[in-house]
């Protein structure tokens, strides 16, 4: 049964909430330091205990013993097929349509490349993608490059056009439309789009539809499936926990699988790659979607945190994440009203994520004086304090002490201190 978010009015009841958490037994499948609130599982999971025991095996017996034949031997080029599978399970795509793999920056120049190519084919006048305009900047820039390539250094014809929200969305798709792509759940805001909707209006533009699920997967309800998708990406760092930097995964629905076709032609994607043929012929269904030769330590460790994924009643997640979220938003406001601190995530849970943000002007020295104080966030342009929350590792007693300390830093003026102010190559 779902929290009830009016009781917890004491760090007390926090801890009791805790306590009656049917995922709290999760926390104890990572390790976290002593005396943080980890509120940046957003950006970057959280360490899987069992993690650095699969890292050991394949370090030591996998490559250390069994050396070059480990590819057969502990199957490790059925690696990207086998996680695909698991992560396909976990957004609703169905058997056989998802391969982990590469980056997410590489993977939708993958999926878009192979949208706008289909439509080329059939819709050959159709020569716009659309995104939104606060977009990730990577699926962006890539789009951006992408209709540099396909149509020469002036863009000849092809045009990225930006949109804010669902009914500027509907007024851009026109007849021109050739694919929408979008982040399901925004990076910044944490507003969340309407997938089975926001699908629909494109198909019925006659545009395909490519889902970025960056801050989506593990941590919010996804079926592609249902949706009717065309294309999906997303990584495996964030809500995931499969660490800095792991494999991330491309998706296709069983539609386009036969027919699409992505510009990268590595030799992972050939049909017999082990031919060593001189032409290219492109592999099997999603198959094709490979480049080259996978990081094999960083999917085996990864593997670690989808299974973790994989073990968790999602709706019992969803739950947790919407109390979490609407309990720090109803305690900063309550308890920091006085501050120039302004919400720029939905209140309406089904347009929200699993992140909160706020703006302050001074964001960036606040979240540094935060950090110090063992409450870790993160900054984005402009002025947001972004709070990630991780429903496996995160509890309400965690929320509760991170307002605590947030109220400390602005009452106290800590954030004022110099040192607060200097960036480093990472904000």
């Amino acid at each position: 049964m779902p929290v009830d978010l009016t009781t917890l009015t004491s760090r007390e009841a926090c801890v009791a909430a805790d306590r009656a958490d049917p995922l709290a037994g999760y926390r104890d499948e990572f390790l976290l330091p002593e005396g943080v609130v980890y509120l940046d599982g957003n950006s970057l999971g959280a360490l899987p205990r069992a993690a650095g025991e699969r890292a050991r095996t394949v370090l030591e017996e996998e490559w250390g013993r069994d050396l070059i034949g480990s590819w057969n031997k502990n199957h490790w080029f059925e690696l990207p097929t086998r996680i695909g599978d698991k992560i396909s399970e976990l957004v609703g795509g169905g058997a056989g349509g998802c391969v982990a793999t590469d980056t997410t920056s590489i993977n939708v120049f993958k999926a878009l490349g192979a949208a706008l190519r289909i439509q080329q084919e059939d819709r050959p006048e159709r020569r716009v993608v659309i995104s939104e305009r606060e977009n990730f900047p990577t699926d962006l820039y890539m789009a951006e490059g992408l209709i540099e390539f396909f149509g020469g250094a002036d863009g000849a014809g092809y045009e990225l056009r930006l949109v804010d929200g669902e009914e500027e969305l509907a007024a851009a798709l026109g007849d021109d439309a050739a694919v929408v792509m979008l982040t399901h759940v925004n990076y910044r805001s944490g507003a969340m789009w309407h997938m089975d909707r926001v699908t629909r209006l494109a198909h019925e533009a006659g545009a395909l539809m490519v889902w970025d699920l960056c801050h989506s997967a593990g941590a919010v309800p996804v079926d592609l499936t249902a949706a009717d998708a065309d294309f999906a990406v997303g990584c495996t760092y964030k809500y995931l926990n499969g660490g800095p930097g792991s494999p991330a995964f491309v998706w296709v629905s069983p539609r386009h699988l036969d027919r699409a076709v992505q510009p990268l032609s590595g030799w992972w994607g050939h049909r017999r790659p082990f031919d060593m043929a001189v032409g290219y012929e492109a592999g099997e269904g999603v198959s094709r979607f490979l480049v080259g030769t996978q990081p094999i330590l960083s999917m085996a460790t990864m593997e670690v945190g989808v299974d973790i994924a994989l073990s968790v009643d999602p709706r019992l997640l969803r739950e947790k994440s919407l109390a979490l979220t609407s309990l720090f938003i109803r305690l900063v406001e309550e308890r920091l009203a006085d501050h120039p601190l302004t919400l720029i995530t939905p209140r309406d849970e089904e347009s929200r994520g699993s992140h909160v943000s706020f703006r302050h002007p001074e964001g960036f020295a606040v979240m540094k004086a935060l950090i110090e104080r063992g409450v870790i966030g993160d900054y984005r342009e402009p002025e947001v304090l972004r709070f990630g929350f991780t429903p496996l590792y995160v509890g309400f007693a965690d929320t509760w002490d991170a307002v605590e300390t947030l109220r400390r830093v602005l009452d106290e003026g800590i954030w004022e201190a110099p040192e607060y102010r200097l960036r480093g190559a990472v904000t």
